[in-house]
């Protein structure tokens, strides 16, 4: 989850500089601390991407403040990890961060999921527009494993790397070849003759397990992936969680079907056009924090 607040209030003095990469478990920690849940080792694989894009804010030499801005390449960024210490919110130091951030996009198509209730702020303020809902479940996992699926890893990574930028608004190699190879971390593939069909990865969280992404030509591989994924014997019997797009109608049956509870909603936005993603074939969104 990556957009928690807008301040209302200017104050003077906070600092703002790039994080160095031994810091990054401070925006995980301070994730975690919101009650958003991220992976164990998230931080290390959004980090890869663009390292010039985690921010700090300091004042009298505390941190007070996180954001990441990922440039995936010349056309779209991602944002996330924004949060403000509570005892410094409304001070203007979100407002300050947020900015830097920004201008760290650049001319680039900004995508964020912020909080749903803040989505009037981020428009108005930032010129951010709604595309839609994205709703995080909870279930416990008690899926079955799959006969014919394969481990992402063993697809060769050419046509992974395909696939994902099939369903994402710009190529993240340096992400995925980390994301797929983390630990703690499993996947699964759908391959017909050759030609890969969906792939899912789960990972451990702090809580439980978290899927993400599950992108599927269909809803009946997404639910394989699903039952793949959870029918692990490291993660059965354990709480997990999946991120789905509202539109996909198929994705939120699948967790409801499954006895899941929606935990919370965020509202997926960009600074510029809406990319055209095939969302009936997004099961599962990799993370809130960073797409």
């Amino acid at each position: 989850m990556p957009m928690t607040a807008l301040t209302d209030n200017h104050m003077d003095g906070p600092v703002i500089r790039t994080a160095r990469e031994e810091e990054v478990p401070v925006f995980i920690e301070w994730a975690r601390r919101e009650g958003w849940n991220p992976g164990l080792h998230d931080g290390e694989c959004h980090y890869a991407v663009d390292p010039a894009g985690w921010y700090i804010a300091e004042v009298d030499g505390e941190i007070v403040g996180t954001l990441a801005v990922s440039n995936y390449d010349s056309r779209f960024s991602f944002g996330g990890f924004f949060v403000i210490r509570e005892d410094m919110r409304s001070r203007g130091i979100g407002w300050t961060l947020s900015g830097a951030a920004i201008r760290h996009a650049g001319g680039r198509n900004l995508g964020i999921d912020g909080v749903y209730a803040m989505q009037e702020k981020y428009s108005s303020r930032m010129g951010f527009r709604f595309a839609y809902r994205n709703i995080r479940w909870r279930g416990v996992a008690d899926g079955e494993k799959q006969q014919g699926l394969c481990s992402a890893k063993d697809v060769p990574f050419s046509s992974l790397l395909a696939y994902d930028t099939l369903h994402f608004p710009a190529e993240r190699r340096r992400f995925l070849d980390r994301w797929i190879r983390m630990p703690g971390t499993w996947s699964s593939a759908c391959m017909e003759r050759g030609i890969l069909r969906g792939y899912g990865v789960i990972r451990s969280c702090f809580e439980g397990y978290k899927i993400g992404p599950i992108f599927a030509d269909t809803a009946e591989i997404g639910e394989r992936i699903m039952e793949d994924l959870t029918g692990r014997e490291e993660v059965r019997g354990e709480p997990f969680f999946i991120d789905t797009p509202e539109p996909n109608r198929e994705a939120v049956r699948m967790a409801k079907d499954r006895g899941m509870e929606e935990v919370f909603g965020t509202a997926r936005m960009y600074t510029r056009e809406i990319p055209p993603l095939p969302v009936e074939r997004v099961f599962g969104v990799t993370t809130f924090e960073m797409g």
